[in-house]
């Protein structure tokens, strides 16, 4: 086996992770990368790095990064193309309860139905069903907690619907400002 690899021609290593991940079912690892490809998962890492860049700037893919796995996936800006060349349906829509509930997952996962639904001030059992159907979130664990709750976490394929990145890309959550918060502070003690 060590022969066939010594007898493999020199090849760049962007080139080589592009065709991996186009090929690849789904998210991989960088350390998966790396094995196949017999590089140090540093260079991997940087490789990768570099081509989310590249892409960003001018090409019709994207890296997607979630859960320390990346994938290979079509610009956003193009879904509506992709859409229409499969034969898809129009991404279907999320009610203001799911976004609601999705927003509070994405911000703040791992966190548990319980958590969601206090922040809502509404029971959220069926609209966790419905995005758990869709795939936007997943199951990630157990709380530490009486109860042991599960805990909920958002997953690639919402990545994939609002098409970005990686959770840092998430746009920053505004915070009240300060003075309507202490109006509402005063108005909850009196």
């Amino acid at each position: 086996m060590s022969e066939e690899r010594e007898k493999l021609p020199e090849i760049n290593l962007q080139s080589a992770l592009e065709a991996l991940l186009f090929i690849a079912p789904g998210p991989v690892t960088p350390d998966q990368l790396a094995e196949v490809m017999n590089v140090p998962v540093n260079q991997v890492e940087a490789e990768l790095s570099t081509m989310s860049e590249v892409f960003e700037q001018s090409r019709g893919l994207r890296l997607q990064f979630h859960g320390g796995r990346v994938q290979l996936t079509t610009a956003p800006e193009l879904a509506p193309f992709a859409e229409k060349f499969l034969g898809l349906d129009v991404t279907a829509r999320l009610s203001r309860a799911a976004l609601e509930a999705l927003s509070i997952i994405a911000y703040r996962q791992p966190v548990t139905r319980p958590e969601v639904d206090s922040i809502r001030g509404v029971n959220s059992d069926g609209v966790l069903k419905s995005l758990l159907n869709k795939g936007l979130v997943q199951e990630v664990g157990r709380a530490e907690a009486p109860g042991r709750p599960i805990l909920y976490g958002t997953t690639a394929e919402f990545l994939q619907h609002f098409g970005i990145d990686s959770l840092q890309k998430l746009p920053p959550l505004e915070q009240p400002e300060s003075a309507e918060a202490e109006k509402g502070i005063e108005l909850l003690k009196e």
